[in-house]
């Protein structure tokens, strides 16, 4: 690259590409934005006088053929990102997109092989790998203080349900909030995924049953070194944003995670209460921050980011396997990593 700073586009101004414009303008190093784009008239008009972007559009083609555009993030509906990663592919742009990669597993594999062909970098979004106590308990496995690593247990827990036109292009639970955990799991782990059981169902938001869809979930895994984990997921958590994780180790175990959204505890006369996380940003502003970061150097270098297309399409697998198992009612046992 021969600008001083990376050369970005944002396509998809909605919460999370808001935010992820946001970040890059004003927390991430060596990052610029030089257009900004969204279907929605008028959209792209707004963010950019609110930013102070020079270019806008309403047509994603126009961030792929500018010259100026040195890499796209992407952060559209899912069954949008195989075609404009395979446009990015194909100019030479390099990509950061919000997971899952795709929807479908054979498109998914198509999406990675198309990225390894052109030498594009390309990022996707499981932001809790950079999340700092995710980082910090992945440090601290590495340096043997638990010991081996024997299970994972994870919790995703929403305050409520997305409305139905989310929904019914989301994937279901498992592929919209337990792959997460999947990939949270196989990286602290340090190991693949084999065997995966599925379970679930509507308790709460009886229009998911239409989409084929659970509002509470839970998966059981095994790892191809022995190790074992769970993974709850839900749209029940009326108290607020719960994401959790817990590491057994052979001598010893990680917490990761908590509720409280600031270090305060009230007491009066009623008892004692704190507030709890309130929403997904909150949770994870740094680890939003710092996977762009982690992006941005990772162009500039030219280095493999520490979570691929190749990872996303491992992760999946898994929630689609997860998602089988859940209406065959039986284990399913997934092919190794090469089959793919």
């Amino acid at each position: 690259m021969t600008a001083a700073r990376i050369q970005c586009a944002v396509l998809g101004l909605g919460r999370l590409g808001y935010y992820h414009a946001k970040n890059l303008l004003t927390e991430v190093r060596g990052a610029a934005i030089v257009q900004v784009i969204d279907p929605l008239p008028g959209r792209a008009k707004d963010v950019a006088q609110t930013f102070g972007v020079a270019s806008y559009s309403d047509d994603v083609l126009d961030a792929f053929s500018n010259p100026a555009v040195d890499a796209v993030v992407i952060v559209t509906p899912t069954r949008t990102h195989a075609e404009m990663i395979k446009l990015a592919a194909s100019y030479g742009k390099d990509v950061f997109v919000e997971k899952p990669l795709t929807l479908q597993l054979e498109e998914s594999i198509d999406v990675t092989k198309a990225v390894e062909e052109a030498g594009i970098i390309c990022q996707v979004g499981f932001m809790r790998r950079f999340d700092p106590a995710y980082a910090d308990a992945k440090r601290r496995i590495a340096a043997g203080e638990i010991g081996k690593p024997l299970y994972y247990k994870g919790f995703t827990r929403d305050a409520g349900a997305p409305p139905p036109e989310f929904i019914k292009d989301s994937g279901g639970l498992f592929v919209d909030c337990s792959i997460h955990d999947y990939d949270i799991a196989r990286y602290l782990i340090g190991a693949e995924i084999t065997a995966i059981s599925g379970h679930g169902r509507v308790l709460k938001y009886p229009f998911m049953e239409a989409y084929g869809d659970v509002d509470h979930a839970l998966s059981y895994f095994e790892f191809d070194n022995g190790a074992a984990g769970d993974a709850e997921a839900s749209r029940n958590s009326p108290y607020g944003y719960d994401i959790r994780a817990e590491i057994i180790g052979s001598e010893g175990s990680l917490f990761i995670g908590e509720l409280r959204d600031k270090s305060l505890t009230i007491l009066n006369a009623t008892g004692s209460r704190y507030e709890i996380i309130p929403d997904f940003q909150t949770r994870f502003h740094d680890a939003y921050r710092l996977e762009l970061q982690h992006f941005i150097d990772c162009v500039r270098s030219r280095n493999t980011p520490i979570v691929t297309a190749e990872d996303a399409t491992i992760n999946l697998k898994i929630a689609l396997a997860a998602t089988e198992s859940m209406r065959s009612g039986k284990k399913v046992v997934l092919q190794p990593q090469a089959s793919l």
